[in-house]
């Protein structure tokens, strides 16, 4: 897809879809005044009609434009302009790439406006990410897909503006939205094409492309490395675990920050058996390892000047004659003793080692990804993610970060009351607690692990696969967080 920067009128931008956002007000202005007049008022009497609402995603498709260069034009509602943000911007954008995607490769002209609230650069940001990922589908297994990425995506401004300024703005965006689309792409592939092994490859491969340096840790590796919490989670399977470590060194002697994900390729509950239903879409149980492959490679390419240092932690729990058991002690990386009593809390299993792993190898931060509880879901919703975290000021970073993607998260408590939950009559600690506040006890068990540490935990089982499409949104994978990551991680260190 050939995403470009260009300063032309809206009558004269030649495309199949020329798209136009307007807010949601009585009155046209700015280059909406010309485009009104180039339609002999037509945009007024859509106003005066109600057809032409301005509210966020609200779409309205006109097929005749005989005075216009473009073939049709959409005009896309981004609500009341002095409350234009981020993540308003993004719906309406979102929802215009994938009303214009849906036939064959089409060419895109798209109007992009700067507000008092949004400046242009970053419009022109959020604009090429929504275009990169609105256009692509999850559905890599059907002869007949239902979007297909446009040929071209031109982004019209004003001839006064930065035009090599606003250039870089759209490479960035489309560097996110490729990302993104990774990581939605692992997701949303079944457990036989994406199981630890065949990530592994993945995550090796994809490094090679984006020059990220990769080692990935075997069943020898981890057994050397003592890490006897997560191979106790892949011991039912007969594929066997893999750590990934991907680095990116752009920061000489500066801090290095670790991003950590958990990569359950597929999680049955092990002995404690889920339901079919609990089960049908537990493919998604890697979202936080296809989310950090996914921002290492946007970080790589942006040539960010930071260290960063991605670990995947790489399982598939199973039930078989050998699967781990309930009452079983385990002993993870750090000496901590671990007695099991719910084989389907086995997440945080794979991250106590790992998180263990990236705080000794030199991490000075951590945040680490996970679908780690149902729990969550419960309390925050299928959009938001929950965020948890041992250090205040280390957390408000990554928040304003989630904050300036326009990606929704909600800091949960960490009160060491729940910590307590977790206490154990045969070992150092249980790994589970009660059945209330289950999202706060598992963050309380992974902190354990992050040797004190500045740590944030984005619990993302809500936002990372959603059940169904919405005009704005593809059903599947998400790849949620990835942007907010990559915002993170340019922040890093200054």
């Amino acid at each position: 897809m050939n995403i470009q920067v260009r300063s032309e009128t809206l009558a004269e931008a030649q495309a199949d879809w020329l798209i136009v956002a307007v807010a949601e007000s009585s009155e046209l202005t700015g280059p909406l005044t010309d485009l009104n007049t180039a339609l002999d008022g037509q945009l007024e009497r859509l106003r005066e009609a109600d057809d032409l609402s301005g509210k966020v995603a609200d779409a309205v498709a006109v097929l005749d434009v005989p005075n216009l260069a473009a073939k049709r034009l959409l005009i896309i509602g981004v609500g009341p302009q002095d409350e234009l943000c981020e993540a308003t911007f993004n719906k309406a954008m979102m929802t215009a790439a994938r009303r214009t995607s849906d036939k064959h490769p089409v060419s895109v002209a798209v109007c992009v406006f700067p507000t008092a609230s949004l400046p242009l650069e970053k419009a022109i940001e959020i604009a090429a990410t929504a275009f990169t990922v609105g256009s692509v589908g999850q559905d890599l297994y059907q002869e007949k897909p239902s979007h297909t990425p446009f040929s071209d995506v031109t982004l019209l401004i004003e001839s006064n503006s930065n035009e090599q300024q606003l250039t870089e703005a759209a490479r960035r965006g489309a560097i996110l939205g490729e990302a993104v689309n990774l990581t939605r792409e692992l997701v949303n592939r079944h457990s036989g094409d994406i199981y630890p092994a065949s990530f592994a490859a993945r995550a090796e491969q994809d490094a090679s492309e984006c020059g990220l340096s990769c080692r990935i840790l075997d069943e020898d590796a981890l057994q050397d490395e003592r890490m006897g919490s997560l191979l106790a989670v892949a011991v039912g399977s007969d594929q066997p675990a893999r750590v990934v470590v991907l680095e990116h060194q752009g920061g000489g002697d500066g801090p290095t920050l670790a991003l950590v994900g958990k990569g359950v390729t597929f999680d049955s509950g092990g002995l404690s058996l889920k339901p079919s239903d609990g089960m049908k879409t537990m493919k998604c149980d890697m979202a936080g390892a296809a989310s950090v492959l996914g921002a290492m490679t946007a970080i790589a390419k942006l040539n960010l000047p930071v260290n960063v240092v991605g670990y995947m932690g790489l399982v598939e729990n199973m039930v078989s004659g050998s699967s781990y058991k309930l009452g079983d002690v385990l002993t993870a990386r750090n000496g901590t003793t671990i007695e099991v009593l719910n084989t389907d809390a086995e997440g945080r299993l794979v991250l106590a080692d790992v998180l263990n792993y990236a705080a000794d190898q030199g991490a000075d931060r951590l945040i680490d990804l996970a679908t780690l509880t149902g729990a969550c879901v419960v309390a925050l919703g299928e959009e938001i993610t929950g965020v948890f975290s041992n250090d205040q000021s280390w957390c408000d970073e990554v928040l304003a970060g989630a904050k300036t993607c326009g990606e929704g998260a909600w800091q949960m408590p960490m009160f060491d009351e729940f910590s307590e939950l977790l206490n154990s009559d045969v070992a150092d600690c249980k790994n589970i607690g009660t059945r209330w506040g289950g999202a706060i006890t598992a963050a309380k068990f992974l902190e354990k692990f992050v040797c004190e540490k500045p740590w944030v935990h984005l619990d993302i089982a809500g936002p990372s696969f959603a059940s169904s499409n919405k005009p704005h949104r593809e059903g599947g994978g998400t790849g949620c967080m990835v942007r907010t990551l990559v915002t993170v991680t340019e922040g890093f260190g200054k």
